[in-house]
């Protein structure tokens, strides 16, 4: 009989501020680029993160992942150090990083991608900065 494959989410939160903004770049620049999100003075998201997992379950448990444990794995790598911060100055996995819902994605696959239990792997980060704007990433990459 196969082993299905299957795929678990868990769902977070979190609030941060940041500002897009390159430094190499005038302010005309960054504001035609950026826009509002340029603002001298930051702005702020409520940012709903959806971790997803994927594996076969275990036949003791019926579990691809104890959600207990990748709540915690997601609280302590991800949430704790982002939530209620500057993502431009106030994160140390951010520093250097311009702070796009695409860098912010990218760093939470890293952060979390290579301490998950070995019975399963990431498959997707899912992040909403806004009800409109949000990311996916599945973690490739090109050469």
């Amino acid at each position: 009989m196969k082993k299905p494959l299957l795929y678990i989410t868990r769902k977070e939160h979190f609030n941060a501020a940041h500002k897009l903004y390159n430094p190499n770049w005038t302010i005309e620049q960054n504001d035609a680029v950026f826009g509002k999100c340029a603002n001298a003075n930051w702005h702020g998201h409520n940012f709903d993160l959806y971790v997803t997992v994927k594996g076969h379950p275990n036949p003791d448990t019926g579990f691809i992942i104890d959600l207990k444990q990748l709540k915690t794995l997601i609280h302590r790598e991800v949430i704790e150090p982002l939530d209620h911060k500057n993502l431009n100055e106030d994160v140390p996995f951010l520093k250097g990083v311009l702070p796009s819902i695409e860098n912010i994605a990218t760093a939470i696959w890293e952060r979390i991608s290579s301490q998950l239990p070995n019975e399963c792997k990431l498959h997707k980060i899912l992040l909403y900065e806004t009800e409109q704007n949000f990311v996916e990433y599945y973690g490739e990459t090109e050469a």
